[in-house]
């Protein structure tokens, strides 16, 4: 059955079409996201959901989203959607980061140099039939220090233009390396050197506990006399009260804001004040920017959904067209072994899980295989968990999570083990990717093994003593059992073994039973694993 997406907000044709022509079934509602009651009453018959900042992704809608697997938003900011609660719902969380962003730092160096040049009050000035040439006196920008609190995707195009203006460019971001802003041509400096150095400042971070009002009452005092200050990127990071003061005692010279701390903003301290510029939220809104990100987001959900291609996700590691195809047996893999470690634990409490990624699987994303592999562990627990949920749930049962990888070790290319500690035991399991894509079971309880994967197993651990073989085969025939696969494993001679089949049912209780009576084996364990 083909996917369905509904877009509750305005995309354009053109992006709508993209689903259609992906073998998507879409539904286009670009009303809708204003209805919150009529969304929560259709939103389960969906895979996928497409929007921009109108609809509201909340606790309350995903109760009824039973069958969603992504959200899609055609745009940078995601505050509109509770990406805690979708992570819980194993929901995936995209938007696109790209579509918008020359635009978006287009619309920042328009407001430095309207800010610089008092351009809106002379225009309406002049509009009412004044002639007030001597009272908008302006500052050039050329020779400016600009101090850029951000310089990701958004902030370094700003400062490449705003050196293409002559400017001098300082820059303030824990993430940027001298590396990379000696390739920028600009200097990275700690918040307070910017703050006292910069003519102008311009934000470009995302809203976060740890930028919020980042220009504080106390950091606008630092700022140099005759400051000017843009932000074009999210309401929230300056403290307007603590602005509008400033700007009226005449300490900061002007400010240029297209986003504010409530929106939609009807009212705000900023507004009527002398040299200070705003706008609507338009930093995103040009027709080459709307297109953009719309046919953005059609595009990943459609990867997403036909392919298993995570790109841009906010809540889960993305993993690209390219390596989907590479790494899909290898998160099969990993999430067949994490299923069998999950089963064997018998509810008992995990306190720890250790990966060790060997040969070629250290080279792959690893954090999508991590994904997976905790997500087989905690469907054990939860049966509707995924790669999404699963290390959220992980992280709230306190479990401890290592990962190692290292050089090729062995005979196989490439492998992965993982060992999970509980407070009486520990448990491990390796296994592989063959030649022909098919993940293998290779290791069990340091015994080497050989089986391939089928959706029902049985699992059994006894000592090295002859009849094991006979026993299971004559039960497992006398109750209706038909066998695909056997494999054996032993310690050393006459000491643990364990044997692995593979059979073509689920294995009746009374066949388990009867292995049971026999008295021959210390653990006989039904398995069931997502097979196609």
């Amino acid at each position: 059955m083909a996917p369905k997406v509904l877009v509750s907000d305005k995309l354009s044709e053109t992006a709508v079409q993209i689903f259609r022509d992906r073998g998507i079934e879409v539904d286009f509602m670009p009303d809708l996201g204003k209805d919150k009651d009529k969304l929560a009453e259709i939103i389960g018959k969906y895979d996928g959901l497409a929007i921009r900042s109108n609809t509201k992704v909340t606790p309350s809608l995903l109760e009824h989203a039973d069958n969603l697997k992504v959200v899609g938003r055609a745009g940078i900011g995601t505050d509109n959607v509770d990406k805690e609660a979708s992570s819980k719902k194993g929901v995936i969380v995209m938007n696109t980061p790209f579509g918008n962003m020359i635009t978006t730092a287009e619309h920042a160096i328009a407001m430095m140099f309207a800010v610089a040049r008092q351009i809106p009050e002379a225009s309406a000035s002049t509009h009412a039939g004044k002639w007030e040439k001597s009272k908008f006196m302006g500052v050039e920008l050329t020779g400016k220090t600009l101090g850029v609190i951000g310089a990701g995707n958004i902030g370094g195009i700003v400062c490449d233009r705003a050196r293409g203006l002559k400017m001098k460019v300082v820059a303030y971001d824990p993430f940027l390396s001298e590396e990379k802003a000696e390739k920028m041509q600009v200097e990275k400096v700690e918040l307070d050197e910017l703050l006292k150095r910069a003519d102008f400042i311009t934000l470009h971070v995302p809203l976060t506990d740890g930028t919020r009002n980042i220009l504080s009452k106390e950091n606008i005092a630092k700022t140099k006399k005759g400051v000017r200050i843009i932000n074009c990127a999210r309401g929230g990071l300056v403290d307007e009260e603590a602005l509008a003061e400033a700007l009226k005692s005449g300490h900061v010279a002007g400010a240029a804001f297209d986003v504010f701390a409530e929106e939609p903003a009807k009212e705000n301290v900023l507004f009527g004040l002398p040299n200070v510029v705003c706008t609507p939220h338009l930093g995103a809104s040009t027709t080459e920017a709307q297109e953009n990100v719309a046919l953005q987001v059609a595009e990943q959900m459609s990867n997403y959904l036909l392919t298993g291609a995570v790109e841009n996700a906010l809540n889960m590691p993305s993993v690209t067209a390219q390596e989907a195809k590479v790494m899909g047996p290898w998160i099969e893999l990993a999430g067949h072994l994490g299923n069998f470690i999950g089963q064997m634990s018998d509810q008992e409490p995990i306190k720890a899980i250790n990966i060790l990624y060997d040969g070629e699987a250290a080279t792959m994303n690893l954090e999508a295989l991590n994904c997976s592999l905790i997500a087989g562990i905690m469907k054990s627990v939860n049966p509707d968990v995924n790669m999404v949920s699963a290390p959220l749930i992980a992280k709230e049962r306190g479990i401890k999570i290592a990962t190692t990888n290292q050089a090729q070790s062995g005979a196989f290319e490439g492998y992965v083990k993982v060992t999970v500690v509980t407070a009486s035991k520990e448990r491990s399991i390796a296994g592989t990717v063959f030649s022909d894509g098919k993940p293998r079971f290779i290791q069990i309880k340091g015994i080497n093994i050989d089986a391939e994967v089928g959706r029902h197993m049985v699992y059994t651990t006894n000592e090295d003593v002859p009849g094991i073989i006979g026993t299971l085969g004559n039960t497992c025939g006398s109750n209706g059992v038909n066998i695909a696969n056997f494999t054996l494993g032993r310690a050393s001679a006459k000491g643990e073994a364990i044997a692995l089949l593979y059979i073509d049912d689920a294995m009746p209780q009374k066949a388990i039973d009867a292995l049971k009576a026999t008295g021959m084996f210390k653990q006989v364990k039904p398995l069931e694993f997502d097979v196609a």
